[in-house]
């Protein structure tokens, strides 16, 4: 019997998780397809009042379900915090969810950059949605945790949800060197915007620098932080290790995130 598990979003074609989820099957010989699901928005409650008659396993959920699909299942503490998912999975006869984003970014700076759990002070650029769940989790971890946002207003939403702090973005040269964690959750640096403009003289030499752009892989910002001889991380660490959460939950252990499956998915960048 082949287990079924996909990705419900709208578009869906461009994602690796069917290549990321692919090399799990592989290496751990199981049955199992991970199939793109494209769902309407228009659609989504069918989808959700029908999951039970249709095979699936589980599912991951991008953009633009994730805050709707919150709705429609049993959410975990950080699902409830963030009122917004992209896993789903079956527990006690019921649908759970969560959002592994946050926990993937930890997982990613760990492996990267070890050392960073020493840091006491955070600072994030950007207020999007990658941003919430970015937030959340270093607030978790403990940090003293900054924001600031091209719009502020934006800041200080993100900042009252997570308790965290907001400041405008001029003031993002004073506070780098307060920082020990810089971590960039705009589209800045992206393939096709334009590049993250930040002088990172201020930073303190022990500082680690992460981006979540994984295209490139590695960005205007990490080059700057690397010439000036401080710990990088891509964000290739946490497209891949958010994955791990859904495997887990529907297979019963976390997979291993090693150098082939980063090669694979280097190679489609």
């Amino acid at each position: 019997m082949v287990t079924r598990v996909g990705l419900v979003g709208f578009p869906v074609a461009h994602s690796r998780s069917p290549m990321i989820f692919g090399h799990w099957f592989e290496r751990y010989d199981i049955k199992a397809r991970y199939e793109l699901l494209p769902v309407h928005p228009a659609e989504l409650d069918r989808f959700f009042a029908e999951f039970g008659t249709m095979g699936l396993t589980g599912v991951n959920v991008t953009v633009p379900h994730k805050i709707a699909a919150a709705g429609h299942v049993r959410l975990d503490p950080v699902g409830a915090r963030l009122n917004s998912i992209n896993t789903v999975w079956m527990e006690d006869g019921a649908l759970a969810g969560t959002s592994s984003d946050g926990a993937g970014f930890i997982a990613s700076l760990d492996e990267q950059a070890p050392d960073w759990r020493s840091a006491k002070r955070g600072l994030v650029l950007g207020a999007g949605g990658a941003s919430v769940a970015v937030c959340d989790a270093l607030i978790d971890a403990g940090l003293d945790l900054v924001i600031v946002n091209r719009r502020q207003q934006r800041a200080e939403l993100l900042a009252a949800k997570v308790g965290a702090r907001a400041m405008a973005w001029d003031d993002i040269p004073a506070l780098l060197g307060e920082a020990d964690l810089l971590v960039n959750t705009t589209s800045l640096g992206m393939d096709g915007h334009e590049p993250l403009k930040v002088d990172l003289a201020p930073l303190p030499a022990g500082a680690v620098v992460a981006d979540i752009v994984y295209n490139p892989l590695r960005t205007p910002l990490l080059e700057a932080a690397a010439a000036r001889g401080l710990t990088t991380v891509d964000g290739l660490g946490m497209l891949i290790h958010q994955a791990t959460v859904g495997f887990e939950k529907w297979f019963g252990f976390r997979p291993e995130v090693d150098a082939a499956l980063r090669a694979k998915v280097v190679a489609t960048l």
